[in-house]
């Protein structure tokens, strides 16, 4: 999905990426990827300070981040439910998928800690491969003691016929003011398998129906962004990811892949490299990140980790 599309509750999106190696199993310059629960109650250290030209650098300066994600707030208020309950879901699916490795990602590209306006900007980053898709990434954020997103995007390898998978969260102490889901097609259609699954998907009956942008041309039909309007559409919107995940998940296991010089393998690399400019139309995040953690950094988070561009087959 996008958090160039969330902009409006966060400001975000931004510039060409360069490609990443999956079967590397890294991104970033190093540091080892290490995959932590939002259910789970271990603490860790991580220190860091920030240049604002060059991003983070080592300082003696220690947080502690709790329930392996945020840093408690000093009120105790931790995580929204539903940014919980939709990483959990995410989580429990993505260890479904076949062949399933983590990426390794640099200590300041998985952990990040800043400021934003004098709010303390927290950021954490999950990344995989699996068989079929090049990139299972899981972003989690929270400014201050409101503003939290979780932001999920799955690419697919260009080999399989196969969608990207995204879902995005934006919540507040005021509630949830934006919920989106779909599988978008990197070619004019859906694979077939994707579109009979999500033909019989069971669609609730969302209250408030919000509408896409003017830019958001790359989904598809079946993508859904709503603003849950109590408890019961929560749970419906946590339900509607699992559905299209189940969908993704039985596609990733049917699929076989083409030869890398076939026809239909560079047709959806272009596709996917589309998808991924089309997302960084929006320059809003560039221009968050950049106040946050300067221009450096954050030219490197955008083009390494958020919308890289896959490899020429």
């Amino acid at each position: 999905m996008s958090d160039a599309l969330l902009a409006t509750s966060l400001p975000g999106a931004s510039a060409l990426a360069p490609k990443i190696k999956t079967s590397e199993g890294r991104i970033g310059d190093g540091g080892c990827h290490k995959v932590a629960s939002v259910m789970e109650c271990a603490v860790f250290e991580h220190r860091t300070g920030w240049d604002r030209s060059q991003g983070p650098v080592a300082k003696s300066h220690s947080v502690q981040l709790r329930i392996g994600l945020m840093p408690a707030s000093p009120s105790g208020q931790e995580m929204h439910p539903l940014v919980m309950a939709m990483a959990a879901r995410i989580r429990q699916c993505r260890n479904g998928f076949p062949e399933l490795n983590p990426l390794g990602l640099s200590d300041d590209l998985e952990e990040i800690i800043g400021t934003l306006d004098g709010e303390a900007l927290f950021i954490r980053n999950e990344v995989h491969s699996c068989r079929g898709l090049r990139k299972l990434h899981l972003e989690i954020a929270r400014l201050g003691l409101g503003l939290q997103i979780l932001h999920c995007v799955f690419f697919p390898d260009p080999r399989f016929d196969l969608p990207v998978f995204g879902a995005d969260i934006v919540a507040s102490p005021a509630g949830i003011s934006a919920a989106i889901i779909d599988l978008s097609p990197v070619g004019e259609h859906l694979p077939e398998r994707i579109q009979s699954g999500l033909e019989v998907a069971v669609i609730p009956a969302f209250q408030q129906v919000r509408d896409l942008p003017t830019w958001a041309t790359i989904f598809s039909p079946f993508v859904r962004f709503i603003r849950p309007v109590n408890q019961q559409e929560e749970d419906w919107f946590v339900e509607l990811v699992d559905d299209y995940l189940q969908v993704l998940g039985d596609a990733v296991k049917a699929a076989e892949p083409d030869d890398p010089s076939a026809p239909s393998t560079l047709a959806r690399y272009h596709g996917q490299v589309s998808y991924c400019r089309q997302q960084k139309r929006n320059d809003k995040t560039r221009r968050v990140l950049e106040k946050a953690f300067g221009t450096v950094w954050a030219d490197r988070y955008i083009e390494e980790l958020l919308f890289d561009e896959p490899l020429s087959p």
